[in-house]
């Protein structure tokens, strides 16, 4: 575990920067044990994302990079995408 002491200011706050992992981070989610104070930086989604972690079947394929197999169908006349599967 990565220990680091931090300066209080005169209003009692402290900078976590140097603590604080690379990255988009939006929250810090705060647990207290007894007399410890435990910070875990957070990543939020929009809500219109949440289905996706919600539907495991669905996150599988976008970080495998597959989704619905397609078949381009052509005719003399014109053409349609088949998602049907």
């Amino acid at each position: 575990m990565k220990a680091i002491n931090l300066p209080v200011d005169s209003r009692k706050r402290i900078s976590l920067t140097k603590l604080l992992p690379a990255g988009a981070i939006s929250s810090v989610k705060a647990y207290v044990e007894e007399d410890k104070i435990i910070l875990e930086p957070m990543v939020e989604i929009p809500a219109r994302e949440a289905w996706l972690y919600q539907n495991k079947s669905a996150l599988k394929k976008v970080r495998t990079g597959r989704g619905p197999e397609r078949k381009t169908i052509f005719s003399s006349r014109s053409w349609r995408m088949d998602v049907s599967g």
